[in-house]
């Protein structure tokens, strides 16, 4: 199986190694893409040295799979040239999300839709792949009606220039390039992404958008509201429900405590409840405060945590491209996009 990461020496790339190495995926050639003021540099895969090469270079070695996270530009002008090639991609950016003639796929809801001939697929939005995550079995078992979400995001969302600007401010001063229109240390933004004519940003509408199309209902009913916080590993989303069925919050801790790939949280007693710094480094979401919303008839409340440069972005690209190596469905065809 001959991968490429494209992107890796960015945030996101960085996990996408350490992943694939602690998933023991069966690489048979690694090869690592950057844009051209990296080509040449290098970067280490299970303990070997490999040389970073260009996008034209890579897409010549025609790899089996090609892991994308280089923004919605690099996606939109070379993820169709390799997918000429017969290469399989895996797009982490938003670029391919809502073409209606490609699939948006968290493994554990909808892999089982994929097939050969899908060349490029898309990764969802952070936030998004953690609450769809969450909300699938309840959805399937008692059709939700309407979601209120507020997230609270870490600020490695945004990228390595957020993160030096809040280092900076933490120490006491002002960062030579600012990630936001304001400090974020000590502060919390409702800003995430750019502000649309609807007056919801970019990534308020992903979490609209994006949940419909992998819960496959476009009746649902979303609102949603998002916050940049000054926290360095971890998206949290406290997340309201109505249900168009009765349910037993007994029920819900059962049925997502058997779901896989999540982790349930959720002892008020004893003070348990997921945080970012317990979901840090870890591929599973964590979900807690569990509880009825008793203002409305079928109303939940939930509390949802996972690290979102791994199960939010990493670690379900990787699961993509495990389930695509499982199931036979790389090199068989090529497929112009």
């Amino acid at each position: 199986m001959r991968v490429a990461v494209v992107g890796v020496t960015g945030m996101v790339g960085g996990v996408m190694i350490k992943v694939l190495e602690e998933h023991k995926f069966p690489i048979t050639e690694f090869i690592p893409v950057a844009s051209e003021r990296s080509v040449g540099k290098e970067v280490v895969y299970n303990g070997s040295k490999y040389t970073i090469i260009g996008m034209e270079e890579a897409v010549a070695i025609r790899p089996d799979i090609a892991i994308f996270s280089a923004g919605g530009g690099t996606s939109l002008e070379w993820a169709p040239k390799f997918a000429e090639v017969g290469t399989t991609v895996i797009d982490n950016s938003s670029a391919w999300r809502m073409d209606p003639s490609k699939k948006l796929i968290v493994p554990e809801i909808n892999a089982n839709t994929l097939t050969p001939e899908d060349k490029i697929i898309a990764n969802p939005n952070c936030s998004t792949i953690q609450m769809v995550l969450t909300l699938a079995p309840l959805h399937k078992k008692y059709g939700i009606k309407r979601i209120v979400v507020s997230t609270y995001q870490s600020i490695t969302g945004t990228g390595m220039k957020a993160v030096k600007q809040y280092q900076m401010e933490r120490k006491g001063f002002q960062a030579d390039e600012m990630a936001y229109a304001y400090p974020i240390f000590e502060n919390c933004i409702p800003h995430c992404d750019s502000f649309l004519d609807n007056d919801y940003t970019k990534e308020e509408m992903k979490l609209v958008n994006e949940t419909r199309k992998i819960l496959g209902d476009q009746s649902i009913a979303i609102t949603s509201t998002t916050v940049r916080v000054p926290v360095l590993g971890g998206h949290s989303e406290s997340v309201n429900l109505e249900f168009n069925q009765p349910f037993e919050v007994a029920d819900i801790r059962k049925m997502l405590s058997e779901t896989p790939g999540i982790i349930v949280q959720d002892n008020p007693a004893k003070n348990e409840y997921p945080m970012p710094m317990l979901a840090k480094d870890r591929d599973e979401v964590f979900v807690g405060r569990i509880r009825r919303d008793e203002s409305i008839e079928n109303g939940l409340n939930l509390w949802i945590v996972a690290d979102n440069l791994r199960k939010g972005a990493a670690t379900n690209a990787v699961q993509i491209a495990e389930y695509l190596a499982a199931h036979n469905l790389v090199g068989q065809s090529v497929v112009t996009a």
